[in-house]
């Protein structure tokens, strides 16, 4: 079994919390941050799991395996 360690980033909408892996493109939501990290991670898991099937992890190596993930906040200013 291969272990990834990935990122989730979580806000919230409205009354529900997003969640979503920057790396993947993968996205989910729950009732709390708890919860929709817990739905992210079995998302995730899928996706992983589907894209091992298709062979495509291979491609994916670069961004399963970075040692240095960095997050910050941006603001933009739009007039």
């Amino acid at each position: 079994m291969t272990h990834y360690r990935l990122t989730a980033v979580i806000w919230k909408e409205g009354k529900r919390f997003v969640s979503k892996c920057p790396e993947l493109g993968v996205a989910s939501f729950g009732p709390t941050p708890e919860a929709s990290r817990t739905a992210l991670a079995e998302a995730v898991e899928l996706y992983l799991s589907n894209a091992k099937k298709l062979g495509l992890l291979p491609g994916m190596k670069s961004v399963l395996t970075a040692k240095a993930r960095f997050t910050a906040p941006l603001e933009i200013a739009i007039a």
